[in-house]
């Protein structure tokens, strides 16, 4: 095998749910979690955006049965999102592809109940549980607000007083987007523009650890640039979202 050969990037085509045009990138959580790692890694790839209302019969062929996203390494076809995150952590390694997985464990599991109330909020249709189920999701967003504000082990300097102080951190795991960024900020996103577009609901403004995680969440291209328009997170949930009852 020549040199050249061994620095060549593998062959990589990530297919994407495709948005309301049949073309832009659509409203999905997963497919942005793939499409932040692989631009994170710094490896060469392409995107496909796949119109599942038109589903070519070339990609039906490839994938049978199943919705992006999934992709092609080296011509061969992976499908699970989880299972490709951990092949793609363990061929795009180091020395040439950085390593992705965060260092805290409690760094993966931050904010992991925030979807699922947001979800339970959502679709409610009952005007007298909505007090409620808007509670669970605020309690879920101040969770991780404060684990957001609480410093890491790393940053505790060992001859410091012991006094408790603010993290100023700027992702879940330190200074780097990490893979618990990559599962995290897509849904945060989602929670974000569904809940103000159909419950007029905003993440509270003292919430300052998790707008910080937001802000400079927003200011990478690695994550601005893989999400879905607000427009088409909207039309995602139109008919999820269930206008509250009189």
């Amino acid at each position: 095998m020549t040199s050249n050969e061994v620095d060549k990037d593998p062959d990589i085509e990530l297919f994407v749910k495709a948005g309301s045009d049949g073309e832009s990138i659509g409203n999905c959580p997963f497919s942005q979690r793939l499409f932040m790692i692989l631009w994170l890694k710094g490896v060469v790839f392409n995107v496909t955006t796949v119109d599942l209302k038109r589903k070519p019969a070339d990609l039906h062929n490839l994938a049978p049965g199943t919705p992006p996203p999934f992709l092609t390494f080296n011509g061969e076809v992976r499908t699970d999102t989880n299972k490709i995150e951990e092949f793609l952590e363990e061929m795009l390694a180091p020395p040439k592809y950085p390593k992705l997985a965060a260092k805290n464990k409690e760094s993966n599991t931050a904010g992991n109940d925030i979807f699922a109330k947001f979800s339970a909020y959502i679709k409610n249709t009952k005007p007298e549980a909505n007090a409620s189920l808007e509670n669970g999701l605020l309690k879920a967003l101040k969770k991780l607000n404060g684990f957001l504000n609480s410093p890491l082990p790393d940053e505790i300097d060992a001859e410091s007083s012991g006094e408790e102080k603010c993290s100023n951190r700027k992702y879940l795991d330190g200074n780097e987007l990490t893979l618990a960024d990559c599962n995290l900020l897509p849904k945060l996103h989602v929670v974000k523009v569904v809940s103000k577009k159909y419950r007029d609901f905003d993440i509270p403004s003292d919430y300052s650890g998790l707008w910080r995680y937001l802000q400079n969440a927003y200011a990478r291209d690695e994550f601005s640039n893989t999400c879905a328009a607000d427009r088409e997170v909207e039309l995602a949930y139109q008919d999820v979202a269930k206008r509250l009852g009189k």
